[in-house]
Parts: structure tokens; C-alpha cells; sequence
């Protein structure tokens, strides 16, 4: 009799980042506090896993990201106030956010990589497949990439990645997946890994984006990884052992994303999305887009 896994209950959002390309705007503010239209970007990523079905989220997070603990709480101060002048518009925007999901947070204290903020998640997780949703990319609600996810990996067991194909000269931006096909189209399996390749030596231009589903033995092949690109313990390396050796943690395969993604750890990107998103909104897109175009012709 085949013993079923365990549904998938639990994100872990690593937010520990110190956001320095968003310097100075970031000194005081946590980078995934910046705003995407009216909302922060990291609250994006957790209506995603929301929607997803992952209700238990836990945030790792660092010295002077209290805000993020903030903006999921509850403050009675400010509602009221928009109670007694009857603003019930406002006044759901600002309950969403406190009754999205079960919000948790652990601090990642000292600031080791990637892969060190995945193992802080271990006690939290314990022996349950979960799933890590990395702030800086946000996924349109209309492209479900990480139920996809799910599904592949309730279907074969082990841990999934993201994966999008780019342009060979930005691969080294990014982790690199060596794959091999499936029968399904969007579906491959990832027989090695490595972490932001020259594009010479890249085994594919399929790039890992910010989303996982993992297994949870890459927690004891974390505890064991040695640090490896900039110092850093690499979620990539860990995940390249177990495309090795199924019998570690069953094998790793790839969902090929193509649709919708903003990708708000750039600047110029972080931008777009905002005018991409502004444009699709019924409140904002009619007036914003033909602002939009009259200042394009304008510059032309």
C-alpha cells in the first residue's frame, strides 16, 4: 500500500535581506515594505501562498524588519479612527492584512545566505513538505504557478523548483538547472544545479525563480552544506545533492513557468511592475494609462 504524503500546509517567506540596491530608501524600511501601487510587496507574496492553500506562514526575518510583524497585526488605533468616520473601504484594506493568514517569525540573526534562512525554518516545519516563497518575485494571481507546484509534488514526492527559460547572457544572474524532459509540457526533471553559472557554462538557460517546494530532508543536507557562492549557504547546492540522490529526499523536478512575473529586486523592474500592475487596475488603469500615453508621445 503506497503511503500518501503529507498535504502541504506551510510557506516559509525568507525577509532578512538587507535590500541594498534599494539604498537609501531602505535604511529605515525593509526593502519588502516598499510599496507596489498601495500595497507592500511582500503582502503580494502572501495573498499568493494564501491563495495556494498555505494558510500557515512563516516569515524569517532580521534586525529592523519589525514593520513586517506590523503590517500583519492587528492596529486598533487606526481602525477605530476610520470606523468613527465610516471609511469601510479603507477600513477592510487595513483588516486584510492582519486576517490573511497565521503569521509566524522567527529572526535569522546572523545573515548567512539563503539556504542558512530555509534551515531557520526547520523547527516550525518539522517533517512536513513545504513550500518558500522568496519576496522579490511576485506572481500574477492569474498564472497559479505554485499550485502547479503543489501538484507535482504531491504526484512525485521530493522537492519542485521554479523554472523560468531567460536569455543566455543572464543566466549567470540566477541558479541554473540541468533537465531532462517528462510527459508533461510544462514539467521536467532536474537532474543537476548550479548557482549563477558563466553562460558558458551553463547546462541550460532554464533559470530557477523564487519559488520551492520542498522536501523537508533538505534540512539536514543544510545543516551539512559547506558555504559556497559569495560565502553564502546556497539553497542551490543543498537541492543539486538531492537531484543526485533520490534516496536522500526523493527526486527534484522543475515547473516551467511562462506566464506573468514581477520581478521587484531591481529597480528599473521594480518600476515596471508598478506601472504594469497600475495599468490592469479597473481604479487606477483608465486615467493612469492614457497619463501614460500622452508622457510617452511627449518624450518621443
Amino acid at each position: 500500500m503506497t503511503q500518501s504524503l503529507p498535504r502541504i500546509s506551510k510557506a516559509v517567506i525568507p525577509a532578512a535581506g538587507l535590500g541594498t540596491r534599494f539604498l537609501p530608501a531602505t535604511k529605515a524600511t525593509p526593502k519588502e515594505m516598499l510599496p507596489v501601487v498601495d500595497k507592500p510587496a511582500i503582502q503580494y507574496v502572501v495573498e499568493e501562498a494564501v491563495s495556494a492553500g498555505l494558510d500557515d506562514v512563516l516569515m524569517v526575518t532580521g534586525r529592523n524588519k519589525r514593520p513586517l510583524e506590523d503590517h500583519f497585526d492587528r492596529n486598533y488605533e487606526l481602525e477605530s479612527a476610520l470606523e468613527k468616520k465610516g471609511d469601510a473601504n479603507r477600513l477592510a484594506k487595513v483588516q486584510e492584512s492582519s486576517d490573511l493568514a497565521t503569521m509566524h517569525y522567527v529572526r535569522q540573526g546572523d545573515p548567512r545566505g539563503l539556504g542558512h534562512a530555509v534551515l531557520c525554518a526547520a523547527p516550525h516545519v518539522g517533517q512536513e513538505p513545504f513550500a518558500v516563497l522568496l519576496g522579490d518575485d511576485l506572481i500574477d494571481p492569474r498564472d497559479p504557478l505554485l499550485q502547479r507546484m503543489i501538484e507535482i509534488q504531491e504526484l512525485y514526492g521530493g522537492s519542485v523548483v521554479a523554472l523560468m527559460e531567460v536569455a543566455p547572457e543572464q543566466i549567470h544572474l540566477y541558479g541554473c538547472a540541468a533537465v531532462e524532459t517528462t510527459p508533461d509540457r510544462d514539467v521536467v526533471k532536474v537532474s543537476g544545479l548550479v548557482e549563477k553559472p558563466e553562460p558558458a557554462d551553463a547546462p541550460s538557460n532554464y533559470a530557477i525563480i523564487g519559488r520551492y517546494v520542498l522536501d523537508p530532508a533538505v534540512f539536514d543536507v543544510l545543516r551539512e552544506t559547506e558555504p559556497g557562492r559569495g560565502g553564502e549557504i546556497q539553497l542551490t547546492d543543498a537541492l543539486q545533492l538531492l537531484s543526485q540522490d533520490e534516496k536522500v529526499g526523493g527526486p527534484v523536478h522543475g515547473v516551467v513557468f511562462k506566464g506573468r512575473r514581477y520581478d521587484t529586486g531591481d529597480r528599473g523592474d521594480y518600476l515596471r511592475a508598478i506601472v504594469r500592475l497600475a495599468c490592469e487596475r479597473e481604479d487606477l488603469g483608465p486615467d493612469f494609462r492614457s497619463w501614460l500615453r500622452s508622457y510617452v508621445t511627449e518624450e518621443m
